[in-house]
């Protein structure tokens, strides 16, 4: 009997859920089994017998009481187990269902991003071409509203641009020219320096021809010297007149006249003073001498002469004429090539001596690369004046620009205002509340009305949605943006 009990208890619980009570009815059975086993072992009286029988059937019924009560409880527990096992299926079907909703709104929300990446990137692009449309979009927003004005406009514009147009071209143009210009000035330099050195041979040659008639005429002599200064300021590329000045009437302070042979112009209203200065009797001797005395001798004489022309030459004191703008120096000019070169190997101090009292001794070798370096400068000044012309016409054509752009803004405004005030006339006419509503009602109730009102719509003006949308055309891959009516009726 206590197996039997036993094993419905195990049936009843599971494992690990009401271990201690099985154990506890157990026991009970199995007491109430050697009492059963005693009673019939037993001989007791009748009386006692009843005792211990109702004893034992008090002992049964508890035990049959604690079983239902243990059964019971033992189904509640099943039914909240159920109950629970329900729940926790619920749980893991919501839990899944939302699993699924998660990677749903994630690969919706991915491909939200993907589409608003690519509108984006459109967008981008569509305002990059803003600039190149500009022209376009404005011819047909003409077309659009008004095709005679479109025509005036289109007319108007083409007159405005044209010398725009002209006065860019020309601006180009004469740019490529100064470049052109200044990369063959660039190029032509060392050519111009070589002709310079050959062209200085030849004058050395023709010097030594000269000497003997020039020698005894210092008339002529001066005359030759101031010609061949002048050769070689042309020679550099200087021009007479807007270049150097010949033989420049000045006055000095006292009001003394002076008249410098040359007067070399300066970028910036500057300006160099040069003087030619021929000295050939004592070169001539010291050249025809037989001895080294009487060469010496003659050297010396000749180094004399040209001290005392530097010495007549500083008391002129050019530089401090008060018309000049002029270095504290001037240049004092030798034509004969050797003559130069010997007065300067004879006496190694003349040069000093020279410069200290503000003359410079020069020949047509020295002068030379002096005088291509101030035609270079006039010829940067040159190329900063049209520079300084090119950027006042480009200040002009941007100013005139600026003027048709602001003309084309109050046309914009213009047409933006009269299609409003015609969306308006048109909301007041063909709305709910308007006029033809009620005035349809006359023609329906009049038997002499043969016509019917012309349709009348408003006036869509919305040119970014408009380029947007002829965009989305192009382009039918791309999910059209969205856009709504500007003008709705009323």
């Amino acid at each position: 009997m206590a197996r039997t009990i036993s094993g419905k208890l195990a049936r009843l619980y599971p494992t690990g859920q009401a271990t201690g009570t099985r154990r506890q009815a157990a026991r009970r059975a199995v007491q109430a089994s050697k009492l059963v086993a005693t009673l019939k072992g037993s001989r007791m009286p009748f009386a006692e017998f009843q005792i211990l029988l109702a004893v034992s059937g008090l002992a049964a019924g508890l035990l049959l009481a604690t079983f239902g009560w243990l059964l019971h409880r033992l189904r509640g527990q099943q039914r909240q187990r159920r109950a629970l096992t329900r729940q926790l299926q619920e749980i893991n079907q919501r839990y899944q269902a939302l699993q699924r909703e998660h990677a749903r709104l994630q690969a919706g929300s991915e491909e939200r991003e993907k589409q608003h990446r690519a509108q984006v990137g459109l967008l981008n692009e569509h305002r990059a071409q803003l600039k190149q449309e500009f022209e376009h979009l404005a011819h047909r927003i003409f077309e659009n509203r008004s095709e005679q004005f479109s025509r005036q406009s289109q007319q108007s514009l083409e007159a405005l641009l044209k010398p725009f147009r002209e006065q860019i071209n020309g601006f180009q143009q004469r740019i490529d020219q100064v470049h052109t210009e200044s990369v063959k000035g660039q190029a032509s330099l060392e050519g111009e320096l070589r002709k310079v050195l050959e062209v200085g041979l030849q004058m050395n040659e023709q010097a030594g021809n000269l000497s003997a008639a020039l020698k005894g005429d210092k008339k002529l002599s001066g005359n030759w010297g101031e010609f061949q200064l002048e050769r070689s300021l042309q020679l550099a590329g200087l021009e007479a007149g807007d270049h150097y000045q010949a033989q420049a009437a000045l006055r000095d302070e006292s009001g003394r006249r002076r008249l410098p042979d040359f007067l070399v112009k300066l970028p910036d209203g500057k300006h160099l003073v040069i003087d030619s200065k021929v000295s050939l009797v004592d070169y001539e001797r010291a050249v025809a001498a037989d001895s080294d005395t009487d060469r010496a001798a003659a050297l010396t004489a000749h180094g004399q002469a040209v001290r005392r022309h530097i010495d007549d030459l500083a008391a002129k004191d050019y530089a401090q004429l008060p018309q000049l703008d002029s270095p504290d120096f001037v240049l004092m000019f030798m034509p004969v090539e050797p003559a130069y070169i010997e007065a300067l190997r004879h006496n190694r101090e003349l040069f000093n001596y020279g410069y200290e009292r503000g003359v410079v001794l020069v020949s047509h070798t020295t002068l030379m690369p002096l005088l291509r370096t101030i035609a270079n400068l006039w010829m940067v000044e040159r190329s900063n004046r049209e520079a300084r012309e090119i950027g006042r016409r480009a200040g002009e054509i941007y100013n005139q620009v600026c003027l048709v752009a602001e003309r084309l803004h109050r046309l914009g405004n213009t047409l933006r205002s009269a299609g409003n005030h015609y969306n308006d006339t048109v909301r007041a006419l063909v709305g709910k509340q308007g006029l033809q509503g009620k005035v349809e009602r006359f023609g329906q109730l009049s038997g002499q009305s043969r016509r019917q009102m012309t349709e009348v719509t408003p006036i869509h003006a919305d040119l970014e949605q408009d380029r947007l949308r002829d965009a989305d055309k192009s382009t039918p891959a791309q999910p059209p943006l969205a856009s709504s009516d500007k003008f709705t009726n009323t």
